[in-house]
């Protein structure tokens, strides 16, 4: 009984100790940004997405962690050369993440190293690409987005074949090489200098048509109106002078127009202090006076 006693205070310790190691072993632990892929014998038995404790087999079945959030690669700097035959340093960025596990397996061992390397080619030989089709300025000033959005149109559908997406492609440092920078800097401002002194001729000699085109309507439009006052003129003038005619069409009517006519003359004649008129026979004022009956 002693004996029995002694064997089962050793190996109850020992198979608790056995029982907590197998549990420890069988138990898997997933978190909240990962995948975790169960073995059996290398091949594929089960994948776990979704966050908490699940089990396996112990040391029948194996665990394999793969990242589930996106994920920075960074490409390396590179030369590309434009369609002008520029030479540009590129500095990119990807942002990317597994899709579907399976295929991300299959085709790249499973290991991000072999993700990044498919990603560097795939997106280099797309800057490339889209670059040599683009004239230097283009790619300059393309640098605001549209440069981003041709690469990835460019790249398709391609990533898909392992599993991955690309989420986004961005140039952080698209520049001239030093070498050449300051010529190249030097001649787009002379090309930018031509093109805004074009812009400005064409505007003046626009400014200078419409103000021709101006004036010359202005002067339309004054002759026309001094030509309309000088006809109102003239018919008010000749509606005066039938008035007259008609007011006067009488002998004693026009004789006392005639002789309100002379006083108006001889009062025009006096000017100063002195208030006496003087006149001749033969002067006309004299004569009408006298004509009056």
């Amino acid at each position: 009984m002693k004996k029995r006693k002694i064997v089962s205070g050793i190996l109850l310790p020992f198979a608790a100790l056995l029982l907590v190691i197998l549990l420890g072993s069988s138990m898997v632990v997933t978190r909240q940004d990962e995948y975790k892929i169960i073995r059996e014998f290398g091949k594929i038995v089960k994948i776990v997405n979704t966050a908490g404790l699940s089990f396996k087999v112990p040391f029948i079945q194996s665990t394999q962690s793969l990242p589930k959030n996106v994920q920075l690669y960074d490409l390396p700097i590179s030369d590309v050369i434009t369609k002008d035959k520029k030479t540009m340093v590129c500095d990119s960025f990807v942002l990317w993440r597994i899709t579907d596990v399976q295929k991300f397996v299959r085709s790249l061992n499973g290991q991000v190293g072999n993700a990044e390397s498919r990603i560097n080619t795939i997106v280099y030989n797309s800057i490339k690409n889209v670059i040599s089709s683009m004239a230097q300025a283009d790619v300059i000033s393309g640098r605001d987005g549209e440069l981003s959005e041709a690469i990835q149109r460019n790249i398709g559908a391609t990533p898909e074949q392992y599993g991955i997406e690309l989420t986004a492609v961005e140039t952080k440092h698209l520049d001239l090489p030093d070498a050449n920078k300051t010529a190249v800097y030097e001649r787009m401002i002379s090309e930018r200098n031509n093109i805004a002194a074009q812009y400005e001729a064409e505007g003046n000699s626009e400014a200078k048509k419409i103000k021709t085109d101006t004036d010359t309507s202005i002067e339309v439009k004054v002759s026309e109106a001094e030509a309309q006052a000088e006809k109102i003129i003239a018919e008010g003038e000749s509606e005066y002078m039938k008035i007259l005619s008609k007011a006067y069409n009488s002998k004693d009517k026009a004789d006392f127009y005639t002789f309100v006519r002379s006083l108006d003359a001889a009062k025009a004649t006096m000017t100063g202090d002195n208030k006496t008129l003087i006149l001749s026979k033969d002067s006309p004022i004299t004569q009408i006076f006298t004509t009056i009956e």
